[in-house]
């Protein structure tokens, strides 16, 4: 697991809240913080919630380079969220957002879509082409069980059957985050 303090996700989390600013405001301030520099990472998700509401979330797992620049690049990212093409996060809404900073561990191939602890791991599916994950607290916040979790899964991320994930053919990973919420 990482190991990632609270005073640092939520410094990890005011650099997010520039980088959102700059990119909505067309400015440029951000410096760089020499303590956030050399932090482990597997990857990360920023989520942006508007009143509860999700506004957009973007993330890789892709661990290489530095956290701070893959946490700018996923901050500057989560405003052009597909999902929201037709009504993108505006400047006059950033007051009223709320950042989701999800760090996560190294991906763990598991043999069977089914072998994870439903709100502890997220899930990572492959089928050729398709892919889609959930992070861990997805499921758990829209009231799912396990069963509907890899159904909405495999049907609305990765454009597949909704029990695509009881195919032989689907790979799967899970992992944990550590996660950091802006009060």
């Amino acid at each position: 697991m990482n190991t990632i303090d609270q005073e640092t996700g939520q410094r990890l989390l005011r650099l997010a809240r520039r980088t959102l600013a700059e990119e909505l405001t067309g400015t440029r301030e951000t410096t760089a913080d020499p303590s956030l520099a050399g932090l482990p990472h597997n990857g990360v998700f920023v989520t942006l919630r508007k009143w509860g509401e999700l506004r957009g979330c973007i993330g890789t797992f892709e661990g290489a380079g530095e956290l701070v620049d893959v946490v700018r690049r996923m901050a500057a990212a989560a405003l052009g969220d597909p999902r929201f093409v037709s009504m993108p996060v505006s400047a006059s809404e950033l007051t009223d957002i709320r950042i989701e900073l999800s760090v996560l561990s190294p991906l763990e191939p598991i043999d069977d879509a089914t072998d994870f602890d439903f709100g502890r791991h997220g899930i990572y599916l492959k089928q050729e082409f398709a892919t889609g994950c959930f992070l861990p607290d997805v499921g758990q916040d829209l009231g799912w069980d396990k069963e509907t979790f890899l159904r909405q899964l495999c049907a609305h991320k990765m454009g597949l059957a909704p029990d695509a994930w009881r195919s032989p053919k689907i790979q799967a990973w899970r992992f944990t985050v550590s996660k950091f919420v802006e009060a």
